[in-house]
């Protein structure tokens, strides 16, 4: 085995610990669900695409309020098809959210999660939680019906508005902890992934929440 076969391939966004801020939802209501109705404005969140050595095909948008937290995600390309349980071999949009942002552990804590949307149901789901903990951090995880998934689909592209309610994310207290650890992976049916801060050719994106970014709860 060579040297090189030895070590995970080093990419740009090795060099940077991502921030950025997530701004809170003015207006939000579950009853005039989505808030984040369009992809302009301070609710799109960076793109990460160049640093990970990927060509861009989406845009997100986040924001956050005590009841939980929304995301808008446009794909700029059309919906082909979804997979259920193999999320990651269709479209689909994966986030994975550490609500303690703690970058010490080299695995899941109690406070990380992994949710999957799809744009249609496939054999009755379209969201879900699919956390992988060690024994000694086990919990329930979240019932997917409290999970809120929109999808509009046109020829060309397709949008996702989501929200995660509180309830769904254990230790979430923007009160007392104004930062979130976040990263995403966006799929496609027929092509590369969009990552944002960790790439699944080098890492374990659904295991390793030291290596995801940091949401910065902002109020303004």
């Amino acid at each position: 085995m060579s040297f090189s076969d030895e070590l995970a391939p080093i990419t740009p966004i090795n060099f940077f610990q991502i921030t950025a801020d997530c701004h809170y939802l003015e207006n939000f209501s579950l009853k005039t669900f989505p808030s984040i109705k369009t992809m302009k404005g301070k609710h799109i969140i960076p793109d990460t695409s160049a640093l990970c050595g990927e060509k861009a095909f989406a845009q997100v948008a986040i924001g956050w309020h005590a009841e939980g937290i929304e995301f808008r995600v446009n794909v700029h390309s059309p919906f082909k098809r979804a997979r259920y349980p193999e999320v990651d071999r269709g479209d689909s949009f994966e986030v994975f959210i550490d609500t303690r942002d703690v970058k010490s552990s080299g695995f899941n804590t109690r406070f990380c999660h992994h949710f999957f949307f799809l744009a249609e149901a496939i054999e009755g789901q379209q969201a879900g939680e699919i956390t992988r903990f060690r024994t000694e951090d086990s919990h329930p995880l979240c019932d997917p019906n409290d999970l809120k998934v929109k999808a509009q689909s046109t020829s060309s592209e397709y949008t996702l508005n989501i929200f995660i309610p509180n309830h769904c994310l254990n230790g979430y207290d923007p009160a007392q902890f104004s930062r979130l650890g976040f990263s995403y992976r966006i799929n496609r049916a027929d092509g590369f992934p969009q990552h944002f801060t960790v790439v699944t050719e080098d890492y374990q994106v659904d295991q390793q929440p030291s290596l995801w970014g940091t949401l910065r709860l902002v109020k303004t």
